[in-house]
């Protein structure tokens, strides 16, 4: 089953995730997307760890999150990636992103059952509109990402001030929209 979270920055998201994961039967995985490049960023970073459970194996991708999916698959009962808002800006970098995201999209299209896999993404499209245009063309890249991985999910969540807003939930074999 794959679980889609998003929310905008600081909603909570992360956290309503990691409660996610961790009703889930172990073994469990975190797969973390984001790299320190800030002092502001490594203090987020370091919050995330302290509320983790120690015991709780965190692995570091780059541009590679497919293939560490794909590793992970069948391994662990519950994969947490976290975020993907982050990975899609680490593959723009090089203007090379469309290959990482059709990877990504076409090895959601095919998950099984067999591990539960939870999805975190900022939602963009609440904020204005940015000024430069390499922005712009970020948020057209993630809000169509986070389109396409809505559409693949059993279910998906919205997070607002801490609180979860269920958008797609499934119900016993069938994918239901609220």
């Amino acid at each position: 089953m794959i679980t889609f979270v998003i929310g905008g920055n600081k909603s909570g998201k992360s956290d309503h995730a990691m409660g996610l994961l961790e009703r889930c039967p172990g073994p469990r995985l975190f797969l973390a997307t984001g790299k320190a490049r800030d002092m502001a960023f490594r203090s987020q970073i370091a919050a995330h760890r302290q509320r983790r459970d120690p015991a709780l194996p965190v692995v570091e991708v780059g541009r590679d999150l497919p293939q560490a999916l794909l590793e992970a698959k069948g391994q662990y009962k519950a994969v947490l990636v976290d975020s993907l808002d982050f990975w899609l800006f680490v593959c723009s970098q090089d203007g090379r992103e469309d290959e990482p995201v059709r990877a990504l999209l076409d090895l959601l299209s095919n998950w099984e059952d067999t591990t539960r896999l939870v999805l975190v993404s900022c939602e963009i499209g609440f904020s204005p509109l940015p000024a430069s245009r390499e922005a712009r063309r970020f948020m057209k890249s993630l809000g169509r990402l986070n389109q396409a991985v809505a559409a693949l999910s059993d279910e998906a969540f919205l997070v607002a001030a801490g609180l979860p807003l269920a958008l797609k939930k499934a119900d016993h074999g069938r994918i239901q929209a609220d």
